[in-house]
């Protein structure tokens, strides 16, 4: 496990275990920590937060990430539940709250519990979504 904690980070803090913030661990390994939210939007709402520092998932390093979405895989199977949203935001105008990367899993047992959202999609000209195609293509 990399030593590359923020001493004045809440979820840093969580990763230390008992020692630090205690925590409703669902599971732990090497590299990532799961626990229940205590704010949660259904039942079972975990959290999935690498043992590593970082403000935002472009800023993690991949062997952190490439655990996350099967820790998340396993953690929606072992809620039991058929619908479920798997969330991660980046940045406080997108939602973020906390400033350590983290996944929710969110169970969606009926219409009034769990992730509530709206999508305002907006249609794009072919050319518009040509454009930003290239754009991201170039940059990989």
């Amino acid at each position: 496990m990399s030593n590359h904690l923020d001493d004045s980070c809440f979820f840093c803090k969580i990763t230390k275990g008992e020692r630090e913030i205690p925590s409703f661990k669902v599971l732990e390994t090497d590299l990532n920590f799961a626990f229940l939210d205590i704010g949660p939007l259904a039942e079972g709402h975990t959290l999935i937060i690498p043992k590593y520092h970082s403000a935002r998932m472009d800023e993690l390093p991949d062997e952190y990430l490439a655990e996350m979405l099967p820790l998340a895989k396993k953690i929606a199977k072992a809620l039991g539940v058929v619908d479920y949203n798997i969330l991660q935001n980046n940045g406080k105008i997108a939602h973020q709250h906390v400033f350590h990367v983290h996944f929710h899993v969110i169970p969606k047992p009926n219409e009034k519990e769990g992730l509530i959202i709206g999508w305002p999609r907006v249609e794009q000209p072919k050319d518009v979504l040509a454009k930003k195609l290239e754009d991201i293509v170039s940059k990989l």
